[in-house]
């Protein structure tokens, strides 16, 4: 683990899974139809229960880089902010990878969670470059905190699954 103070805000980086944190919320990155068949969104729903399923149902279709959000089920978290990040290969990748992370950082500040979990958001099934996935990642936390100073968020943790994923937000994290 891997911790870093930013006007007051701890940043941590953590090799885990997502679906054990103790945090508020936890980030899962999905696909715009809330069909949660694979990868870390797969984990999701088969530890927490298929109420998370169902209410991603209710919601429907969520456009690239915004977020929903659902409660959690049988989770150690208070709730499911579902991502949607870019698929490699669909045009504008960074872009709406900042986005997606943006929008899932400001419905957590919305919604008065403290301690947030975020996966390295389509790294792997959508195919983003690790590497550019932590640059983006780590960049558009820091420029959350520089820019929502009231927000109630404390903790912003990048939980990763992989030692390869793990070194770059590494090398990320630790840069002024």
């Amino acid at each position: 683990m891997i911790e870093r103070i930013i006007s007051q805000k701890t940043l941590r980086l953590i090799n885990d899974d997502i679906t054990t944190r103790n945090v508020d919320v936890i980030v899962n990155p999905a696909n715009s139809l809330l069909k949660h068949g694979g990868g870390v969104a797969k984990a999701i729903v088969a530890k927490g229960g298929k109420i998370i399923q169902e209410e991603s149902n209710k919601i429907g279709f969520v456009p690239v880089g915004t977020s929903a959000i659902t409660t959690s089920g049988d989770l150690p978290c208070y709730a499911v902010i579902h991502t949607v990040g870019p698929k490699m290969g669909e045009g504008d990748e960074d872009s709406k990878l900042r986005m997606a992370v943006h929008s899932a950082l400001k419905l957590a500040s919305e919604k008065n969670f403290s301690s947030i979990s975020i996966p390295a958001i389509s790294s792997g099934i959508f195919g983003f470059p690790k590497d550019r996935c932590a640059y983006i990642i780590v960049e558009a936390i820091k420029n959350f905190i520089k820019g929502n100073n009231d927000s109630p968020l404390n903790l912003f943790e990048m939980c990763v699954f992989d030692d390869e994923t793990f070194v770059y937000f590494q090398k990320e994290i630790s840069k002024p």
